[in-house]
């Protein structure tokens, strides 16, 4: 019988240890989150219009989302590709067995106007725009024209005209001066609710949480262990796929629709707070785009449905918007993806909204009317879109509009019925 030496047990019992820990990771991922949400006192001056303001971070494509398929050029700019990159995705969704993907990828584009067209997998939304309640901004843009998703978040959540001019955000800023409350549903307070003493972030409870950055660490760690390597590998892969199922399904409380329906449950509470928060990542596609759209805007569109129905009758005095960081390059790379660009698109919805209708200054898609050749040109900046929002939601005055966002356009868009 072969003896264990002392080096030999450290061994084992560390890679075994390490194992179970990487199961266990992948096994809790999704689980409620910790409650961190403070109930708001009650305002002695209570405004009865809600905001909820939606970041999708990592850069939605919205020439994907919003096909511009009435501008001559968009057939040579992405028709064919369009098309390459729907059948390949359809092939792997089919070789996955996935019913929902396979039904989003051969559905026709949703009407809009002549011009554009709306995903099909945003059929709420499409419902929406019918009954007038969604207006969609296109070819809009911050100030920001790098390529940085870091700094393009700060800029967008600062709402100032360069990153890292303002180090507290225009949610906040606004509730300052007003004295609303904000609930942002995230583990940590994002930077367009800091200061304001109003501001509070709730998560659902968890049992445990699985730390993505240490993982990356014990893989570096150990990358010479190949059995152990291979199992992290694994590990991580499985909490990806569990990442990617707690963002599209979710219970209540948990996962994007979870946390869109508790958003407006907490807005609807008469001593509850007037100003949410949601946001989700995922939307950096550099690859597969078509595949990886098909996964996520359903659980938007289902997301901004369960926020609707969880604010009953008071949708009809709330205003939505949707934003992100910038929009993606014009053309499809080599991977069926699109890379960083410029110009995106942003949606505002809502009871009082004056949706039906596309809102942009469009700039053409053939190769001169592109920025720098390669992106959706700005012809719209997102603090337009923003500034009447704060004032209808905080009834500011122009004056205090400018601390809000300084730097900004005050040329008003017309967003709301009169």
């Amino acid at each position: 019988m072969k003896q264990t030496t002392s080096d030999e047990y450290c061994s084992l019992s560390r890679r075994d240890g390490l194992r179970s820990l990487l199961g266990c990771a992948a096994l809790t991922w999704g689980m409620p989150a910790r409650l961190a949400f403070a109930a708001p006192t009650e305002s002695g001056r209570d405004n009865q219009r809600r905001l909820v303001v939606v970041m999708l971070r990592g850069a939605l494509d919205g020439l994907a989302v919003v096909p511009a398929i009435g501008d001559p050029a968009w057939s040579e700019l992405r028709g064919q590709q369009d098309a390459a990159s729907r059948s390949q995705a359809l092939a792997y969704a089919s070789a996955a067995g996935n019913t929902a993907g396979i039904a989003a990828l051969q559905a026709p584009l949703l009407p809009l106007d002549t011009t554009f067209a709306l995903h099909p997998a945003l059929t709420n939304l499409h419902q929406w725009y019918l009954k007038q309640e969604l207006l969609v901004v296109h070819a809009v843009a911050s100030p920001y024209r790098e390529r940085s998703h870091f700094d393009a978040q700060q800029l967008l959540e600062s709402g100032g005209d360069r990153p890292f001019a303002q180090n507290s955000g225009w949610i906040g800023r606004a509730m300052q001066i007003s004295g609303q409350h904000a609930v942002a549903l995230t583990a940590a307070m994002p930077l367009a609710l800091r200061g304001a003493d109003t501001s509070s972030t709730w998560t659902p409870a968890v049992k445990a949480t699985n730390h993505h950055e240490l993982m990356l660490r014990v893989a570096q760690m150990y990358s010479a262990d190949i059995p152990l390597s291979n199992a992290l590998s694994q590990a991580m892969g499985q909490e990806d796929m569990a990442r990617q199922d707690t963002l599209q399904r979710g219970g209540e409380g948990s996962g994007l629709v979870g946390l869109a329906h508790q958003a407006g449950k907490f807005l609807s509470d008469p001593k509850g707070p007037r100003v949410a928060w949601l946001e989700a990542g995922g939307w950096d596609t550099h690859t597969q785009q078509a595949g990886r759209l098909g996964r996520l805007l359903p659980v938007l569109d289902e997301a901004l449905a369960a926020l609707q129905n969880s604010l009953g009758q008071n949708w009809a005095h709330t205003s939505v918007l949707v934003m992100t960081e910038f929009g993606r390059s014009a053309t499809l790379n080599g991977s069926g993806g699109t890379d960083h660009g410029t110009a995106g698109v942003a949606f505002v919805a809502g009871g009082e909204v004056a949706g039906g209708r596309v809102m942009t200054d469009w700039p053409g898609l053939a190769k001169g009317q592109l920025l720098d050749g390669r992106d959706l040109k700005p012809t719209l900046d997102i603090r337009q879109v923003i500034g009447p929002m704060v004032q209808r939601q905080f009834a500011i005055s122009t004056s205090e509009l400018g601390r809000i966002l300084p730097g900004g356009s005050m040329a008003q868009l017309n967003l709301f019925r009169s």
